[in-house]
């Protein structure tokens, strides 16, 4: 591939650059109308659904102009979108598997941010094991009565709808008795309550459906396909916004850099110790891997190949990435972690999006991304399955010593 970007790119940066420079919030985004505001503001100049068809209200972009917006956003500190999961992963299942009435119905007001949406899969005994969910969704005529339990709901408080997986059929095989359909958040027979996280935050939710309503026009696809769809979404889940992810690491590393020669230990800068400068060292290396990683799926982006599979590539080495990123920080800084931002412009933590705050904060938040849209254990078994090919178990007596 061609590393370096064309002259089109570069034009696309400057005027990128320009307008969030003129135009980010100078001041936090405390409400949740102001939030929605950014977001509004975002797709109007062409920065949110990017890659959608503008037949979906999207905007027809190329990936690497999607990358660069991303790029410039983490450059600069801007706050999120507000419907990340709706834009990023239920938006596009909903092209790839919906009726022409549900892509009328949702597509648009997902990309303003006038619903936002939340994912409603993971379950207390259905985690990384999620065919093994128990949420039921039974059969009454021209609707569905939903009754279940949902957990580590992202968005959930705000949530206007999600896209929930259920048990359509108790009779077949686990994988092929799950349906997938679109459920209203704010019916009486859903209760959402906030999870206290180990940074002190409340990102995630538990949900409660107690006799709750699904259209039958809200199912995605036929029954008993949800468990093919949620591959579709979890797809895009585990192979977006890469270089932007890299940028935001990139100004981490730097106030590390920073913080190493202004801190002083036995009288001396840390950035002096040896033992400090090969751990920066090694972390600048690993850096430039994730770099090159995200510019690879930039490049089979741009060539029309899908995430498929290979995006849990992806998934997986960030996140294994970040969590030895910030454990490599707290052990340069030491007590001074706890105090001190991992980030360049000195805010507290946003609490819709999980960016990192403090050092501490960073280093207990990295290990949520080993975890949510499936575990590192679970990322290793697709990527032996199913990129390379590996059998799924091997006869202990064809093991030999």
């Amino acid at each position: 591939m061609d590393l370096n970007y064309s002259s089109e790119d570069r034009a696309f940066r400057d005027t990128c650059r320009a307008w969030m420079e003129a135009n980010v919030p100078r001041h936090d985004l405390k409400t949740l109308d102001e939030r929605k505001q950014w977001h509004r503001k975002l797709y109007e100049a062409g920065y949110v659904g990017m890659l959608w068809p503008k037949a979906y209200g999207g905007w027809g972009a190329t990936a690497m102009q999607q990358a660069i917006v991303q790029d410039e956003m983490a450059r600069i500190g801007a706050p999120p979108t507000i419907n990340g999961l709706g834009i990023g992963f239920i938006g596009p299942t909903i092209i790839v598997h919906g009726t022409d009435w549900q892509k009328e119905r949702y597509l648009k007001k997902m990309l303003t941010a006038e619903e936002i949406w939340c994912q409603l899969y993971s379950e207390p005994n259905a985690g990384s094991d999620l065919a093994g969910l128990k949420t039921r969704a039974e059969d009454a005529g021209d609707h569905f009565v939903v009754n279940g339990q949902k957990i580590w709901t992202s968005s959930g408080p705000i949530a206007d709808w999600g896209i929930l997986l259920c048990r359509t059929d108790s009779k077949v095989a686990k994988h092929k008795g799950i349906s997938c359909v679109l459920l209203n958040m704010r019916q009486p027979g859903v209760e959402v309550r906030p999870l206290k996280q180990i940074t002190g935050h409340s990102l995630f939710s538990e949900v409660f459906m107690t006799n709750a309503r699904a259209e039958k026009r809200d199912l995605i696809g036929d029954l008993g396909q949800g468990w093919a769809i949620a591959q579709t979404t979890l797809g895009y889940e585990r192979g977006g916004n890469s270089l932007g992810r890299v940028t935001r690491y990139a100004i981490s590393f730097q106030q590390l850099v920073k913080a190493a020669k202004e801190l002083r230990r036995n009288g001396r800068p840390l950035i002096q110790d040896s033992a400090v400068r090969a751990k920066l060292g090694k972390l600048y290396a690993e850096l430039e891997v994730q770099r090159y990683a995200g510019l690879r799926v930039l490049s089979a982006l741009s060539k029309g190949e899908g995430v498929s599979s290979a995006s849990s590539i992806t998934k997986l080495s960030y996140t294994e990435f970040e969590k030895r990123f910030y454990e490599t920080a707290l052990e340069i800084l030491g007590p001074h972690g706890h105090g001190m931002s991992a980030t360049a412009d000195y805010e507290e933590i946003d609490t819709s999006s999980g960016e990192p705050g403090t050092w501490a904060t960073a280093f207990l938040w990295s290990r949520a991304g080993t975890i949510y849209s499936g575990s590192s254990e679970i990322q290793k078994n697709i990527i032996g399955e199913r990129v390379l090919g590996l059998p799924k178990e091997v006869r202990a007596d064809r093991v030999k010593a």
